[in-house]
């Protein structure tokens, strides 16, 4: 087992060294390559998702974990598209951030490199797959994907068409590679691989997250959990934020970026309440209000809010609501519950949007507008390897520049230091 994720690394180092020097052209050559691959593979890819969903209803998974495994036609255009933005997006290898000139003489340029052998280890989510193999083509970097055993068939479908275009394009043996085996043993094995890999980034549950930082002895980004706010101010356009609130619940609510908790001022919760919490109801979110919140809605199904609903990442059709008398309020409970992802309000108060974008501390903070929009693709970067909660190396959605590095290129002319 140790001698396959030797292999494994080994041969991700040596195809390292030759994406980094690999020029622009040939890396979107490929990438348009693979991304046709996977619009010409679309029912090979189709059939082994449905044998994964089967196992997984089976195995009774269900709810979100089960949306996020499923494909159709649609997401997997989605995927070839993703591949296809990210082959428009300019190369951030060789990029000069800052240039300048000692008193010396000393000709310094900062630029950027690719980080090197990246490792991502995901769950039930087979699109993973496709995007953070573009990315990390584009970035210069290879990829070990290791996805959950749920997607192992959608995930060796995907791969072997990504895999068979991008080395037809030109792409070096290795560049992309999928831990075939389901032994979480290997797993264990790949965190451990000093000099092998230089980065992991985990994508999936917190419970997943945690257990690769405790076993990890190489570098992690991670994103433990999406705990997401919307507070709508006192001096909210009420149709805006009932509009911005709906969406960011009940769009997609098994993803990271989803509200989890809504905040609503006192002074218009009476007026706002009602009507966006039938609109939740008819939509079949299950609300949990605090005892104001609870009064304002007496007749509609509202369960009390406990302390453990403030700090849960639902990932469901469920939200907490809690009454505020003041935007301080609000900043306070985002600071106790919040999880440094996405946080938003809506007011019509130039004074109180720049308040909360100065005091919230979170990767993306939003002034009207909904939290579903912390996304790679969203945010123009193309698809995302992932959405970093951490303050080192790299916050927020993960495109390709948070997959470089960079150094220092010093150009002198016989300069000693005295």
């Amino acid at each position: 087992m140790k001698n396959t994720v030797d292999g494994l690394t080994r041969k991700a180092r040596e195809a390292a060294v030759k994406l980094a020097a690999l020029p622009a052209s040939v890396k979107n050559r490929a990438l348009m390559a693979m991304a046709r691959g996977l619009r010409t593979g679309g029912k090979e890819i189709l059939a082994a998702n449905v044998r994964d969903m089967s196992a997984a209803r089976r195995a009774g998974i269900t709810g979100a974990l089960l949306d996020r495994l499923r494909l159709d036609s649609k997401r997997i255009r989605e995927m070839a598209r993703g591949l296809e933005e990210v082959a428009a997006l300019p190369d951030p290898v060789g990029r000069v951030i800052r240039r300048w000139t000692r008193p010396n003489g000393l000709k310094i340029a900062k630029v950027r490199v690719p980080i090197g052998v990246i490792a991502i280890i995901y769950e039930a989510r087979p699109n993973v797959t496709a995007d953070c193999a573009g990315l990390c083509i584009k970035s210069g970097n290879s990829v070990i994907l290791r996805g959950g055993s749920e997607a192992i068939r959608s995930n060796r479908a995907i791969f072997r068409r990504l895999d068979q275009a991008g080395r037809k394009a030109g792409l070096p043996a290795g560049a992309v590679q999928l831990v075939w085996d389901t032994d979480r043993r290997l797993v264990d094995l790949l965190l451990a691989q000093v000099g092998g890999v230089d980065l992991v980034i985990p994508r999936g549950g917190e419970g997943l997250i945690r257990q690769v930082v405790a076993k990890a002895r190489v570098p992690v980004i991670k994103q433990y959990k999406g705990i997401c706010h919307t507070f709508v101010d006192a001096s909210a356009d009420l149709k805006k934020a009932e509009e911005i609130s709906f969406n960011a619940k009940v769009q997609r609510p098994g993803v990271c970026n989803a509200m989890e908790t809504l905040l609503v001022h006192e002074r218009i919760a009476p007026v706002f309440l009602p009507s966006m919490a039938r609109r939740y109801v008819d939509a079949g979110v299950e609300l949990r209000g605090d005892a104001v919140t609870r009064k304002i809605l007496k007749g509609l199904p509202v369960k009390p809010a406990t302390e453990k609903d403030w700090a849960t990442e639902y990932l469901d059709l469920v939200l907490s609501v809690r009454v505020v008398p003041s935007l301080k309020e609000a900043l306070d409970h985002i600071r106790r519950y919040g999880s440094n992802h996405s946080e938003a309000i809506v007011t019509r108060s130039k004074a109180h949007a720049a308040e909360f974008l100065k005091a919230v501390d979170a990767a993306c903070v939003y002034v009207n507008a909904s939290t579903r929009f912390t996304d790679g693709g969203q945010f123009g970067l193309g698809a995302e390897i992932g959405v970093s909660t951490d303050k080192l190396h790299a916050r927020g959605p993960m495109g390709l520049e948070e997959l470089t590095t960079y150094k220092y290129e010093v150009l002198g002319s016989g300069q000693v230091r005295a």
